[in-house]
C-alpha cells in the first residue's frame, strides 16, 4: 500500500499543455475519483502516475519515492483500461497468469493468487474460456483479477466502465466499492461520469482544463462547491443560476434577477460585504427549488418524468430553471405555478471570476487516511 503524492504536475504536448500544475496528496488505501469533461486532463494525470508519459515538470511520489524517471514496469502500479486489453489468444486464466509469469513469480504462487483472485471475483468457471467467449461485464471482472493477482501498492482505472451497459454499470460499481473495502489497497480512478464519481470515490478531484478545481469528499464538495465549474458539473440537472444586480439596503442585501428580487439571508451578509453594486450569481440545485402557493411565480415549458422524480423546465422572465419535483405532482406544459428557492441551500459566485462568495476553507472536513487535499498550484 502507497500514498500516491503529485506536486506542480505539468504535462505539454507541444503547444497544448495537457496538465498545468496539479498538486494533489492522495491517501493511503483510499479510492480517489478524477472526474471531469472530455479533455480535462484526467487521463493524462493518470497515465504520468502509471509512468506511460513523460511528465514535462513536477513530481510523482508513490510511497516515500519519487518515481519520475522509473518506467512503467518498475512503478508498483496495476491499471485497468478502458477496453480491458485482454490477450485474445489467451484463456481467462492465462490472462491472469501473463503480467506474474513475466516477473518470474513463482508457479505455486501464481496458481494461489489466480485462485484467490476468481473465487474473489466469482469467475473460477470461466478461467479455461478465451475473450472471446466471455461478456463484457465478465471480461471487465478478468481484467480486474489480472491486476489483483499482481498485488500492487497503487491501482489506476482509466474509465473501466464506460464500455458496459447502463444496468451493469451500476451492478460493477457496487462490486467496486466492495472489492476496494476488502483489498483496500490505493486507488486513482478516471471517469467523467459524475455518478460514478459520487458513488465511488472516498474524495473525488474535479478537473477542468488541465487543473484541479476542487477535491473533497464526494458530498461536501457537491454541497459546497468552490466555483461555478464545479458547481454546474456537479449534478443531473445542473445547478440553476441566476446573474443579477446585487444592492445594500438599510443593513439588508437585495439581489435583482431580472423579474424577482432576491432576498440575501443574513448568514451570507458577511461573505457579500464588499459587493454592493456589484453582478453577481445566485445558485441554487433543482432538488432546492419546491413547489409554493405563495411563491415565485414562474411558466412550466417542459416536463420530464424520470421515474423517481420528475424535472420541470420553468420560465422565470427571460431566463430558464429547472426544478426536480415529487413524480405525482400534476402539471403540464404552459401550466401557471409558483415556486420556492430552498434560503439554507443557495449559493453566491462572483459573476467575472466564478468563484463562490460564500465557499470558506474553514469548513472543509479535516484531512485523514479517507480525504484528500488541493495543495498549491492546482488552480483550486
Amino acid at each position: 500500500m502507497a500514498e500516491v503524492t503529485l506536486t506542480d504536475l505539468v504535462k505539454q504536448f507541444e503547444d497544448v499543455v495537457a496538465v498545468d500544475g496539479v498538486s494533489l496528496d492522495i491517501p493511503d488505501e483510499s479510492f480517489t475519483v478524477l472526474v471531469g469533461p472530455s479533455g480535462c486532463g484526467k487521463t493524462t494525470t493518470l497515465r504520468l502516475i502509471a509512468g506511460l508519459e513523460r511528465a514535462t515538470d513536477g513530481t510523482i511520489e508513490i510511497g516515500d519515492e519519487i518515481v519520475n524517471d522509473r518506467r512503467a514496469y518498475e512503478r508498483d502500479i496495476a491499471m485497468v483500461f478502458q477496453n480491458y486489453a485482454l490477450y485474445p489468444h489467451k484463456s481467462v486464466e492465462g490472462n491472469m497468469r501473463f503480467g506474474l509469469e513475466q516477473q518470474g513469480t513463482d508457479d505455486e504462487v501464481i496458481e494461489e493468487r489466480v485462485a484467490d483472485a476468481a473465487e474473489l471475483l466469482q469467475i473460477e468457471e470461466l478461467l479455461d474460456r478465451r475473450p472471446s467467449e466471455l461478456s463484457g461485464g465478465q471480461q471487465q471482472r478478468v481484467a480486474l483479477g489480472r491486476a489483483i493477482v499482481r498485488e500492487p501498492d497503487v491501482f489506476l482505472m482509466d474509465e473501466p466502465l464506460s464500455n458496459l451497459d447502463a444496468k451493469l454499470r451500476i451492478q460493477m460499481r457496487a462490486e467496486l466499492n466492495k472489492l476496494h473495502d476488502k483489498l483496500s489497497t490505493t486507488t486513482v480512478y478516471v471517469t467523467h461520469d459524475q455518478v460514478e464519481a459520487m458513488t465511488l470515490g472516498d474524495q473525488i478531484a474535479v478537473m477542468d482544463a488541465g487543473e484541479i478545481q476542487q477535491v473533497g469528499p464526494p458530498t461536501f464538495v457537491y454541497e459546497n462547491p468552490r466555483n461555478m465549474f464545479v458547481a454546474d458539473f456537479l449534478g443531473s440537472p445542473s445547478m440553476n443560476f441566476l446573474e443579477g444586480d446585487l444592492r445594500r439596503e438599510d443593513g439588508e442585501f437585495r439581489l435583482d434577477v431580472g423579474p424577482i428580487e432576491h432576498e440575501v439571508p443574513t448568514e451570507y451578509h458577511d461573505a457579500l460585504d464588499g459587493y454592493d453594486g456589484e453582478r453577481v450569481v445566485l445558485g441554487v440545485r433543482p432538488e432546492d427549488v419546491t413547489l409554493r402557493p405563495d411563491g415565485i411565480p414562474v411558466t412550466v415549458n417542459v416536463v420530464e418524468p424520470q421515474g423517481e422524480k420528475t424535472v420541470l423546465e420553468l420560465a422565470l422572465g427571460d431566463q430558464t430553471i429547472k426544478a426536480s419535483v415529487d413524480p405525482g405532482v400534476a402539471v403540464t406544459s404552459d401550466d401557471r405555478v409558483s415556486v420556492e428557492f430552498d434560503r439554507e441551500s443557495v449559493h453566491y459566485f462572483d459573476a467575472a471570476t466564478g468563484e463562490c462568495l460564500d465557499f470558506s476553507a474553514d469548513d472543509e472536513p479535516a484531512v485523514d487516511s479517507k480525504s484528500a487535499t488541493v495543495a498549491g498550484g492546482s488552480g483550486a
